[in-house]
């Protein structure tokens, strides 16, 4: 449906709302998303409903979540808005393929066949999966486009910068927009293969992690280390410019020609091998996740002062890959001369579904934003949620003893299982669309308990022990523990523990050293650098999550507990009730508060062999 159109709709049907329909798909972390009018009814990635991490095929599931969760069916989808341009994207290949013809004929002849054949013929593949009348409704976006938008749009800004940062789009790989009330203008972009994301996910492979997958290990690593491979990275690797634009010297980097990113010449110049993966991290490793992650932070923060003099804006929005490194977001709020700063809770490429479907939405109408400091993600509560019939339906047929309470009575004796250092899977409410459990798809413990970072780790997440965990904190309190003035509600900010909170302040860190040290009166969110990736949590947003805290708060004088993400290593977080007990039956949580059901690990106790099955069945991220 075209602009032209839709506009006479609303004119001659004003009873009528449009329902659009946004996709990604065929890269990393499919998604889809619904909108009525410029309203979010549903968003959510595939891989929660095939339980394939970063699934990228074709976002069916997705799909029906939404219709369902609107109550309508594919017919009644007004538009629908794909989330990048295909036939721009195969130029940009095209092209990179005949600058690098001797060196990349065998990636040519692998990758290409197979963007033709999945990757470039969306309307084909729609018509195919959808149907004719779908497919007829189907438009294309450019992918950076998508990320503006996704970024924008949703924020609670009339007038804001808007920056989006990843590996590369169709050619794009850092854009810089200025948005006021329903338009987007680009001012400024640069193109493949010159990109700090890119940058950053050859580092990451580098240290032995997975590309879009493993950056945020990196991001973790980085504070056991020193920056001592910076230089070394600014003099050969990458040249910075003043408004925060990038040349990376490709003689170091083999991504535009083989499926490997890197080859023996970087080796030789940072003067180790490759980490290989699972292999012990050393020290040297860590130096250079520092050593990459300060100079990100140096291009990230020249753009953004850039973007500053070129919209003279006082806010500032994020989407894009990179905008998921919360120590450089935590550093843009601090120096980058913005009053506000709002970020995409799903700045991957799963946010660019949502981007889709509102950029075509006020393509066609006005925006106005009426609801002061708050943005419209609903707290990023888009997914499905089920009854209580549906989940005791669960537990009765997985066979586990359980008890139903009354929603104050779970609360009161989940804070208090907390309080005795039990860890606890907290299944509630609608899944959160991004990366991050918000907590409503959550393990939850008590932040003040030096040893269960270790043990959440270990034995629950199966992880590295390296890996820091997040708080989640009363809104109101955020203060009391961190250096942050302002609400960090999709857990995308890195602040400071405040002093007063520290203890044993001035230990250096080192990733071969005890790394377990307890740093502060909330040592089980305290990274070895005395900061944490902040979640507050909102009574507007979470109600049933800030009691719980504030249950937790009234028996510990604490406002801060542990929030993890409610899956193990490799695995997708849960999405139904039968994810969550299957997680929770096959690891060492203790108990599993689920709807208004409180099941007990002690009276559901695990099978050694079943739990190995279960973490085998995922391939380490």
């Amino acid at each position: 449906m075209n602009c032209s159109s839709y506009k006479f709709s609303i004119l001659k049907v004003k009873e009528r709302l449009m329902y659009t329909l946004g996709i990604s798909a065929y890269y990393h972390d499919s998604a889809a998303a619904l909108l009525k009018d410029d309203k979010i009814i549903a968003a959510a990635q595939e891989e929660r409903f095939t339980r394939i991490k970063h699934d990228a095929a074709f976002p069916i599931k997705a799909v029906n979540y939404c219709l369902e969760e609107a109550e309508i069916s594919l017919s009644q989808i007004d538009s629908i808005v794909y989330y990048e341009n295909p036939t721009l994207k195969l130029s940009r290949i095209i092209s990179n393929h005949i600058k690098n013809v001797f060196k990349g004929f065998f990636l040519y002849m692998d990758t290409f066949p197979q963007y033709l054949l999945q990757k470039h013929f969306i309307k084909r593949n729609v018509t195919k999966i959808l149907g004719k009348e779908a497919a007829a409704k189907l438009t294309f976006l450019h992918h950076h486009t998508s990320h503006l938008a996704s970024a924008f749009y949703p924020s609670p800004f009339e007038d804001a910068a808007i920056i989006t940062m990843d590996g590369v789009g169709e050619i794009e790989t850092t854009t810089i927009a200025h948005g006021e009330g329903s338009n987007i203008q680009i001012k400024k972009t640069l193109e493949f293969p010159d990109s700090v994301g890119l940058l950053y996910s050859v580092f990451t492979v580098f240290c032995g992690f997975k590309v879009n997958s493993g950056e945020y290990k990196l991001m973790g690593l980085a504070p056991y280390g020193q920056p001592k491979y910076k230089d070394l990275i600014q003099d050969k690797l990458v040249k910075i410019f003043a408004d925060g634009s990038i040349k990376l010297n490709m003689e170091y980097f083999n991504f535009c020609h083989e499926p490997r990113m890197f080859g023996e010449k970087l080796e030789k110049l940072i003067g180790i091998p490759a980490r290989t993966s699972e292999s012990p991290l050393t020290q040297e490793y860590a130096d250079i996740a520092s050593s990459i992650q300060d100079v990100t932070e140096i291009i990230v923060l020249k753009i953004a002062q850039y973007a500053k003099t070129m919209t003279n804006s006082k806010n500032l929005c994020l989407a894009g890959g990179v905008a998921l490194n919360c120590v450089a977001n935590g550093r843009l709020l601090k120096e980058s001369g913005f009053d506000k700063i709002w970020i995409q809770p799903a700045s991957g490429d799963a946010g660019t579904a949502l981007g889709a479907a509102l950029h075509h939405v006020y393509s066609c109408k006005p925006r106005t934003v009426e609801r002061e400091n708050t943005d419209s993600m609903q707290g990023s509560y888009l997914g499905p949620q089920f009854s209580d019939e549906n989940i005791e339906k669960a537990l009765i047929k997985l066979d586990l003893s359980f008890t139903k309470l009354k929603p104050d009575t779970l609360i009161e004796q989940t804070a208090s299982l907390l309080k005795n250092d039990k860890v606890i899977g907290w299944f509630q409410g609608r899944m959160e669309f991004g990366p991050r459990a918000l907590g409503n798809r959550s393990i939850i413990g008590n932040a003040q308990s030096p040893n269960l970072q270790k043990q959440m780790n270990l034995k629950i997440k199966f992880r590295e022990s390296f890996r820091p965990f997040a708080p989640s904190v009363l809104e109101e309190d955020v203060e009391h523990y961190f250096q942050l003035q302002c609400p960090s509600p999709y857990m995308l900010l890195v602040a400071t523990v405040n002093q007063d909170r520290c203890l044993n302040d001035g230990i250096s860190p080192n990733i071969e050293s005890d790394i377990h040290q307890v740093r502060s009166d909330i040592p089980a969110v305290t990274h070895v650098d005395y900061t944490a990736r902040v979640q507050s949590v909102s009574k507007k947003t979470n109600p049933k999550y800030h009691a719980l805290i504030s249950k937790f708060k009234s028996i510990t004088d604490s406002a801060v507990i542990i929030n993890t993400s409610f899956n193990i290593r490799g695995e997708p977080i849960v999405c139904t009730p039968e994810d969550a007990i299957k997680c929770f039956k096959l690891t060492h949580m203790d108990a599993l508060a689920i709807g208004n059901y409180l099941v007990l690990k002690e009276q559901n106790p695990s099978n050694k062999e079943e739990i190995d099955e279960y973490i085998n069945s995922f391939e380490k991220d």
